[in-house]
């Protein structure tokens, strides 16, 4: 298979470092790629959002698959226009995408289908949201309607924050034109966890559970972030918790999609909170996560490509009949060991999520990949926002710069080794939290108390 994958960042590296050890691909290329892709795929400068060059370089290259990373892309209609073209294409339409691109649409179509999410008001005009918050004291979620790069989310926590989080969207147009429309939630507690499924329109393969960490600082403390680490698997998920998600909230999506004639072909991320009701769902995504991906796809084995292709083919099925994959003709799924845990922390500019300085020189990522001592372990180091700089090295070029990933035999081990892996990792006044993968640990030992 040759395959193009779209994006720059860490997600997508991650997606070609995966589809590197796939024996069924034979020419792996990226668009625009990052420094850390090129050491795996040719790259080449097209912009992911630039559909018209996106299909040229399609045909150039013949194409067996194109995998869309980033949201950009699917709202502009990148898969629409590859699959006109005749390409086979992994990711949704530009309607189906509207589960992320527009939060309303996501929360109507939820409703529909009877999916459990929190309550929420809907508001273009600052008035009408006052008056909301006013009228519901106490902690909200106020969200931009469109894309924001994982930043338009504000969990405030009194009446005060959520009037300024309405005020910086709907008044100040902080968001532009993705915080024209605001919804105001219901708070929800408890432990937030990330299902990431490969969907056919019909069917879904989970890959393994995940947790973000969304906010900037330890402690949960500070404003969102686009994730500042993660880890798979989550200890406190159970099979069973696993198959009531899959019943509750990923196929009755995928149907009622269906239903309105979008099917959702790609890869459906759902951002969910384990509450006293059960799993309700915080946000659909229509795409990888960033960081789930890194730590996810640094777990799964098996005929990822097939995988890719059969879902954009529309028939999952069919992954069952594979037979170039690891074992042969049999059933040939992907698959991974519960036993063994990944952790992801990312090493962020100075300043981020507000605003960074770029150009920052980057050094000892070779020592901290060697960190991984091959029997079982792994250290793997994610270029999110890096560049070539004048002089040849690598330097920053994002908020979040680097994911560094460890797999190793347990979480504790993973989580272990990969802050033996920061710490090899030249990169003056990295900003990082020193909790990733906490809970998981407190609520695993817990869990093994009871």
């Amino acid at each position: 298979m040759r395959i193009l994958v779209l994006g720059s960042g860490a997600r997508e590296h991650a997606l070609v470092w995966r589809l590197a050890h796939d024996p069924a691909v034979t020419e792996l290329h990226c668009a625009p790629g990052n420094p850390g892709i090129s050491a795996l795929a040719q790259c080449h400068e097209v912009r992911a959002e630039d559909v018209p060059a996106v299909v040229d370089l399609a045909e150039v290259l013949r194409a067996d698959l194109v995998v869309v990373g980033p949201e950009a892309p699917l709202e502009v209609g990148v898969v629409d226009a590859l699959q006109a073209a005749g390409f086979l294409a992994f990711g949704p339409t530009r309607d189906a995408a509207l589960l992320e691109t527009s939060k309303s649409f996501g929360k109507e179509v939820m409703r529909a289908a009877g999916v459990p999410t929190a309550a929420y008001g809907l508001f273009l005009d600052y008035t009408a949201a006052e008056a909301f918050i006013r009228a519901h004291p106490g902690r909200l979620a106020v969200k931009v309607d469109g894309l924001a790069a994982g930043k338009g989310v504000v969990l405030a926590q009194d009446e005060a924050e959520a009037l300024a989080a309405a005020r910086e969207m709907l008044v100040e147009g902080k968001f532009g034109q993705a915080g024209r429309k605001v919804l105001i939630e219901e708070f929800l507690d408890g432990e937030e966890v990330s299902v990431i499924a490969l969907c056919d329109g019909r069917q879904a393969l989970l890959l393994p559970t995940a947790q973000d960490h969304k906010a900037a600082y330890d402690g949960n403390r500070g404003p969102n972030t686009g994730g500042m680490g993660a880890y798979s698997p989550v200890p406190f998920v159970t099979h069973c918790l696993v198959t009531e998600i899959q019943r509750t909230i990923v196929d009755p999506i995928l149907q009622a999609m269906a239903e309105r004639g979008t099917p959702f072909r790609g890869a459906l991320f759902c951002g969910l909170m384990l509450t006293a009701r059960g799993p309700m769902v915080l946000e659909y995504n229509a795409r990888f996560g960033d960081p789930e991906a890194q730590v996810m796809l640094a777990l799964v084995e098996g005929p990822f490509a097939e995988a890719l292709a059969a879902c954009a083919r529309g028939d999952l099925s069919s992954l069952r009949r594979h037979r170039h994959g690891v074992g042969g003709g049999g059933a040939s799924l992907l698959r991974w060991d519960p036993a063994r845990a990944a952790v992801c922390v990312n090493m962020a500019a100075p300043g981020y999520p507000g605003s960074y300085p770029k150009g920052i020189p980057l050094g000892g990522i070779s020592a901290a990949e060697a960190e991984g001592c091959g029997c079982g372990s792994e250290v793997v180091v994610f270029h999110a926002g890096t560049a070539w700089g004048p002089d040849g090295g690598i330097v920053s070029s994002g908020g979040r710069v680097l994911g560094v990933t460890a797999v190793a035999g347990g979480l504790a081990d993973a989580v272990s080794l990969a802050y033996r892996a920061v710490d090899r990792i030249g990169f003056p006044g990295a900003h990082y939290r020193r909790d990733i993968g906490r809970r998981g640990l407190l609520q695993g030992a817990a869990g093994s108390g009871r």
